[in-house]
């Protein structure tokens, strides 16, 4: 345990921040100068000049606020930008304020403006990307790293080093665990092996000559009284020092930490979709279901006729399905069987059903019949993208079959899922297989985010229309 941090940028980290303010700026004014020339060949002086200064100046104290200059070495990267992006357009409508209230928006052309507030975020995102993977191309050849001491040699300790080890761009470099049981940890104290352990006593000390970065303390949550102790030792240190509770005996959805009236609670089964989150999904429901409709109103039409020509029966079939919070719902399809089942038993459609017509069975291969379910996205019952819905009858045979079957009502019934694109889609005639579309709905609502949407309905377009399991 001799080896500690090393690197050729952790001990510049404070200039390295300064030098990313500083290209910020630079981002931000050179984004003003292309906007000015590509849009009324303006030259960059006067009120331009100002505005640009001004801009960047705010950027700079909003992302100071945010914390957009601390370290994101341990968050995703699409997280870093999204980050950058919200700072940034913080900064515009500050700038669009500022010009209103001092009465000089007539000064600016529009044009310009508007282009300058488009393409600096994305400038800024491509620096955002190509730092992240410089930062990380070093630390993967052991330069700017950090080093990570375990407190507590468990299994969940094990764990959090065998990620680390995985994942070498984070720039963690484990240098031991240190745990007081030996005994009933069942290891062996080997003061010499960068991977033995000491006594919390000699990992106080390390971190009080800032010999250790990170602590992860993986101590059992019984251990409340030891880790008290550790803690308030190492407040007297400048380590970073996380907690890892052994929360895997649950099955967390979305669990994150919030509280009650100051108290800390973790949330165990939540909704990603509150506050802003739930604003951006409406959102983005509203405008794809809008743009899909004006797309295929005349497909639908004439796939109408040919429904009301190929055999009786009303055009639109409507089945109660659960829906948010296990609330039910009627959700729209085109007619495609000869039956509209939707009673205590429902029966799915098998190879060679008696039940589909012909023009029903083009109908389902191709997910056609799935259409109308975009002005149910517009009413407000289902998602665009999230857990395809099943028959009342099917919830409540599933739900008793499957662990945690009921959590992936925790949103909206969605016309496509992470499932479907996954290959889970159609017959589900043994458990295994609804077991695989469950577990992937529940990953979809576990990692939720708007690029997770995106994705998922790009990739329908080329593998989640057609699929030989829909029959």
């Amino acid at each position: 345990m001799a080896s500690f941090s090393s690197g050729l940028v952790r001990p510049h980290s404070s200039k390295i921040g300064f030098l990313h303010r500083m290209l910020d700026a630079m981002v931000i004014l050179f984004s003003l100068v292309i906007s000015l020339h590509v849009t009324r060949d303006l030259e960059f002086a006067g009120q331009y000049a100002q505005a640009g200064v001004w801009g960047a100046l705010i950027f700079l104290m909003i992302g100071g606020a945010r914390n957009l200059y601390s370290s994101w070495r341990l968050v995703p990267i699409h997280e870093a930008v999204a980050a950058t992006l919200v700072v940034w357009f913080s900064t515009a409508l500050v700038l669009i304020s500022l010009a209103f209230l001092s009465k000089t928006s007539p000064d600016y052309s529009r044009m310009a403006m508007i282009t300058w507030f488009l393409l600096a975020p994305l400038f800024l995102a491509i620096v955002r990307v190509g730092l992240r993977m410089f930062l990380n191309a070093l630390r993967s050849n052991g330069m700017n790293t950090r080093t990570l001491a375990i407190a507590g040699k468990t299994k969940l300790g094990r764990e959090v080093v065998e990620r680390v080890e995985r994942t070498p761009w984070l720039g963690m470099r484990f240098i031991g665990y240190y745990d007081d049981r030996l005994a009933k940890r069942d290891c062996k104290h080997e003061a010499s092996d960068a991977e033995g352990v000491g006594r919390f006593e000699e990992l106080v000390t390390l971190a009080r000559d800032g010999k250790v970065d990170y602590i992860y303390i993986t101590l059992p949550m019984k251990a409340e009284n030891r880790i008290v102790e550790l803690v308030n030792a190492l407040s007297d240190t400048t380590a970073s020092v996380y907690m890892v509770p052994n929360f895997f005996v649950f099955d967390l959805l979305h669990g994150k930490m919030t509280s009650l009236d100051g108290l800390p609670v973790l949330s165990l089964h939540e909704s990603p979709f509150f506050g802003v989150d739930g604003w951006v999904k409406r959102l983005e429901d509203i405008l794809v279901a809008s743009l899909i409709l004006a797309i295929i109103a005349v497909p639908m039409a004439l796939i109408a006729l040919g429904v009301k020509l190929s055999s009786p029966g009303p055009v639109l079939f409507k089945q109660r399905r659960y829906g948010l919070n296990g609330a039910v719902v009627e959700v729209w399809k085109f007619r495609s069987m000869t039956v509209c089942e939707d009673g205590a038993k429902v029966v799915q459609a098998q190879k060679g059903d008696s039940r589909v017509t012909p023009f029903g069975a083009f109908l389902r291969r191709t997910s056609l019949d799935e259409l109308p379910q975009f002005i149910n996205v517009l009413q407000g019952q289902m998602s665009v993208v999230g857990p395809r819905p099943h028959a009342v009858a099917h919830n409540e045979q599933y739900r008793r079959l499957i662990r945690g079957y009921m959590l992936r009502h925790k949103v909206k019934p969605g016309i496509t899922g992470w499932a479907q694109i996954s290959g889970w889609r159609g017959e589900t005639e043994t458990l295994d297989k609804m077991e695989m579309r469950v577990k992937h709905d529940l990953e979809y609502v576990q990692n939720w985010s708007l690029w997770l949407d995106i994705k998922i309905i790009f990739l329908t377009v080329f593998k989640g229309f057609i699929n030989k399991n829909a029959y």
